[in-house]
């Protein structure tokens, strides 16, 4: 891949955007191989969670490549914004598998979109949130008016994507925008210590965790009548059988996703 490095740790795909140079900005290009990453994430049975980083110590990512807007009419804003929520940022969002944002440096526009879109976000001491897309006569994108206003509240989304102004690490965990705020050199270590834990749950358990959670903000879908489907079918699972029985014998489960 050209901007993106892959690494895997034990059960987690740990995916980071490496274009120091550029601030990690999205391009076309890297939206491409986000799609692909995540097509290996819904298809590898291996990969149990994913973590989503920026390369080097400034920027998770500093936003788009506004080199790319320069040619862009109405139909092409409309391609480039459509692409890039179905391609990535939904395919994000709805994956049955953890994806976890470890938000290092500057998290705007397209960034803050992109963490918003992983299903939490663990921030270092240094990360900035914003979606300064007024000042370039736009708005977000990718999905950015609709997760910034469910995850923090309308009054404070709406402050922030007027005035474009940016928060710090403090300010979004006291939003409710992440989940943590660690030392940058913890940063990797903390994100990967919950996703190990989550690795060792029950897979289809978390796939319904994160189903269920998700139709909370879709206006099609009856919330708590999924929840009771989901309940029940799981039932049927050999890793429910499992978790039963562990805990009757007193011991630690071995969950498989069956």
């Amino acid at each position: 891949m050209q901007t993106l490095s892959l690494s895997f740790h034990n059960h987690t795909l740990i995916i980071t955007i490496n274009r120091p140079d550029k601030l990690n900005a999205l391009n076309k290009t890297v939206i491409q191989e986000l799609s692909g990453a995540m097509d290996d994430v819904y298809n590898n049975a291996e990969i149990r969670s994913v973590i989503i980083t920026g390369s080097g110590p400034k920027a998770f990512v500093a936003g788009a490549d506004i080199s790319e807007f320069a040619a862009l009419d109405t139909k092409g804003g409309k391609v480039m914004a459509e692409k890039g929520q179905i391609q990535v940022f939904n395919k994000i969002e709805h994956c049955s598998k953890p994806v976890i944002a470890a938000v290092n440096g500057f998290a705007l526009g397209g960034g803050c979109e992109l963490a918003m879109a992983c299903h939490f976000r663990i921030a270092s001491d240094n990360a900035k949130f914003g979606q300064p897309e007024v000042n370039l006569g736009l708005i977000p994108g990718y999905g950015g008016t609709q997760r910034l206003t469910q995850l923090i509240g309308k009054g404070r989304a709406m402050e922030l994507l007027m005035t474009g102004s940016m928060i710090d690490a403090g300010t979004a965990l006291q939003y409710g925008l992440v989940n943590y705020v660690v030392p940058q050199e913890d940063l990797m270590n903390k994100t990967l210590s919950v996703a190990e834990l989550i690795n060792t749950k029950a897979p289809l358990a978390v796939a319904g965790c994160i189903k269920a959670a998700n139709a909370v903000f879709d206006e099609h879908k009856n919330g708590y009548e999924l929840e009771i489907n989901i309940f029940g079918e799981l039932f049927d699972t050999a890793d429910a059988k499992e978790g039963a029985a562990a805990f009757l014998e007193k011991r630690q489960p071995v969950f498989k996703g069956l």
